[in-house]
Formats: structure tokens, sequence, C-alpha cells
């Protein structure tokens, strides 16, 4: 069995190279030419039938030696031994006028014409010549310009400077190439940007976690020594000693799940567990675990009140249905740091087509102007001093946005100083697989 039977059995169909299917089409055109041009001298000029025979033969194996000629150089890339690319193009130019001017000046030849004649006509031959290669150079001196900005631009960009841009001066295979370049240049300096500003939410991270790890330690630390030591001898203060560090050990879980939670978005690996879920129950659900830290005796929300409905009938939806439940507490709980005493919270969901949508508006204080751009980021605070009793870490709403866009959705957020905010997200009615990291 040989190679090219081989080939065909496992599907792979035999292919000549470039250089082989530019030469067989090559000479397929020089036949047709010489066989045009045969016909038109014979209609024209009427010649004998040996000049006519002398002339075929003369463009047979100049075109024939034009073609061989043309695939040795592609073969064997002698063009690209040349220093420069001008001197490529000025060496093609030189070929192929010179090659043009032998079929011009043998065909003189074959007319008889008197040595006068021909001397002239020789000497206008190389005076074309010289003006072809004249042209040839100063068409190709933009080209090289170009390209010598292209290269200097790239050795800018990979210098490390992002800001770089090309100028695309013309419309042609030069200016697509500095358009492309661009393009490059701006989606390395975005991501660029985007990387700068991870770096910058990891040291975030980093920090606010040390600061609210350090503080529930040291609290345990000292009500534990204080037990341990006899410093506190009546049992009620011990009781409430115990009973504080085991709110400070529910806190530091609590916190420990939030890092978890978005170490599986940002490395792409939350699994969802999909099922059916009522809408109407997740409200619920949602407004009976809300409603104590909405009711009187928290010094940060006292008498916030809280309501929810559907509008319509919803059909039951494909979801994780715990984590858009905690997707519901996040925003809720939320709103209800940020509403003042007599304030109000709705919680709603619609029906929109191909999607359901949920909402959780409030009566609060509203999102500053200079926050908006940052709300969805890991650990912002909208108020750096806040306690965590009443912030917690600052991971609820990054948590929030993860779990919906790993549900196919989208999560956004409307507010006005003074008047209330209102966030709303989305969960499709047909969900969607992603496979990709999440964005936070």
């Amino acid at each position: 069995m040989n190679a090219r039977t081989a080939g065909a059995d496992n599907g792979i169909a035999f292919r000549p190279s470039g250089t082989a299917l530019w030469t067989a089409v090559g000479l397929v055109v020089v036949s047709v030419a010489i066989g045009l041009v045969l016909l038109l001298i014979q209609v024209a000029l009427h010649p004998p039938a040996s000049d006519l025979t002398t002339l075929a033969m003369f463009l047979a194996i100049s075109g024939g030696s034009t073609m061989l000629l043309v695939a040795g150089f592609r073969r064997f890339q002698f063009l690209g031994r040349l220093p420069s690319l001008r001197a490529r193009l000025l060496s093609v130019s030189v070929l192929t006028t010179s090659l043009a001017l032998i079929n011009v000046g043998f065909t003189a030849f074959l007319m008889f014409i008197s040595g006068h004649d021909l001397a002239l006509l020789a000497g206008l031959l190389a005076f074309s010549l010289g003006i072809s290669v004249l042209a040839a150079s100063a068409i190709t001196e933009p080209v090289v310009r170009s390209l010598r900005t292209l290269g200097a631009a790239v050795a800018e960009i990979s210098a490390g400077d992002l800001k770089t841009r090309v100028p695309v001066e013309s419309v042609d295979e030069v200016g697509h190439l500095a358009s492309l370049i661009n393009t490059m240049a701006a989606q390395l300096e975005a991501s660029s940007d985007k990387e700068k500003e991870l770096i910058q939410s990891r040291r975030e991270l980093v920090s606010a976690v040390s600061h609210d790890l350090r503080t529930p330690l040291a609290s345990i630390r000292v009500m534990l020594e204080s037990l341990v030591d006899g410093v506190v001898d009546d049992q009620q203060t011990a009781d409430r000693y115990l009973r504080n560090t085991l709110s400070e050990v529910e806190y530091l879980g609590r916190l420990v799940d939030d890092l978890f939670e978005i170490a599986r978005l940002d490395a792409g690996l939350l699994q969802l567990h999909i099922e059916d879920a009522s809408v109407q129950d997740l409200i619920s659900d949602t407004l009976k675990s809300m409603l104590a830290q909405a009711r009187p005796g928290l010094a940060w929300a006292e008498d916030v009140n809280l309501e929810g409905w559907v509008q319509g009938e919803i059909s039951p939806l494909v979801m994780d249905m715990p984590r858009v439940q905690r997707v519901l507490y996040n925003l809720v709980q939320n709103s209800i740091r940020h509403t003042p005493r007599d304030g109000s919270i709705f919680i709603s969901a619609s029906d929109t087509g191909d999607e359901v949508e949920l909402v959780v508006s409030d009566t609060g204080d509203g999102v500053p102007e200079q926050d908006k751009g940052r709300l969805f980021d890991r650990v912002y605070r909208t108020d750096p001093f806040r306690s965590r009793s009443s912030g917690g870490a600052g991971l609820g709403l990054s948590i929030a946005k993860g779990i919906v866009e790993a549900h196919g959705g989208r999560i956004w957020f409307e507010s006005v100083v003074g008047e209330g905010s209102r966030f709303s997200f989305t969960i499709p009615k047909k969900l969607a697989a992603y496979s990709e990291p999440l964005p936070l």
C-alpha cells in the first residue's frame, strides 16, 4: 500500500503542495495565453508559417522557463534570503520587466527590422527597465515605511507599552494588519487593567478578611482566657461569655463559607444542584427567615416593614434553590442594613417571557454615586467604618452576582440617594450550562 492509498484509507485526501499546484495552474494559463497571442497575430498580420512556428516555440520556451523560474523561487525561497522587503519587491519588478522586454525584443527581431531600429528599440527597452525600477522603488517606499512603523509599534507593545496604537493609512493588507495590531493592543490593555483590578481586589480581600478574622479571634481569646484564669467568678457572666464565644465561632464559620464560595466562583467550579423549585415558596421562605432581622431590637434595623408577592402565575423554575435563596437573603440583608426606622422592603417576582425577574426594593438611604461602580466588588463596603455586626465581610453582593451569573441570569440595581434602592436579578426559564470561570 503506497502513501496515497494509505492516506485515502484514513479519510485524508491527497493534495499537491502549494508550489506544485501553482506551477500547474501557471502552465495552463501560459498555454492559453500563447494560443490567444498566436491567433491574434495570425488574424492581424498573416505571417509566414515558419515565423509563426518560431514565435510559438519562443513563447513556449519563455513562458515555460518563467513558470519554472517562479516555481524555483517559491520552492527554495530565494527572495526570502534578501535583506529587506524593498529588495524583494525590486527584484520581482526587475525580473518581470526584464522578461517582458526580452519577449518584446525577440518579437521585434522576428519582424526583421533594421539594425538601426533594433538599436533604438534596445535603448528604449533599457530606458523602460530603468523607469520601471525607479517606479517600483517609489511605490514600495510607503509599504516599507508602514511596515517599519508596525514593527516599532509591536516592539513597544512587547516592551509593555499597551497604549501604543498604529495609524491606519491604507485599506490594503498592511492597513488591515495595522487594525489587527490596534485591536490586539486594546485587548491586551483591557486584560492588563482587569488583571490589575483583580490583584487589587485580592489585596483588599486579604486585608478585609484578615481584619474580620482577627477581631473575633481576639474576642474569643480574651473571653476564654478570662474563663480559664478564673477572672470571671459568677455563673451568669460565664454563660454570657460562652454565648458570645459561640456567636463569634458561628460568624467565623459563615466567613469561611463565604471565602470557599468566592474561591469556587473564581475557579468556575461552582456546581449547581438543579431542581424544579417554586418561586412562590422562594419568596415565602425568605420572608419567614428575614422577618426576625427586620423586627425591633436590633440597633441597626428597627421597625422595618418586610413584604413580598408574586405577580401572576409563575411555573416552577429549574434552578439551585438554596443558592438562589441565598441571593435573596443577601439582597434583603443588604436592604435591612441601609433602611432606616419605619422604612419598607418589598420582594417581588414577575414573568418577563424567557426569564423570571426577582426584585428587592427598599426605601432606604440609597447608594452614593461614587459607590455605584464598585457595589458588586468583593469586600467593598459603602461605609468603610461599618462594624462587622452590621455589615459582615462585604462578600454578600459579590457572591450573589456570581450565583446569578452561574444560572445564566443578570443582576443590576437602581438607586437614588435618600429615596431607596432597587436590586433586580433574573433566572432563565431554560438553564444553560456554564463552564467558564465567572467574573466577579
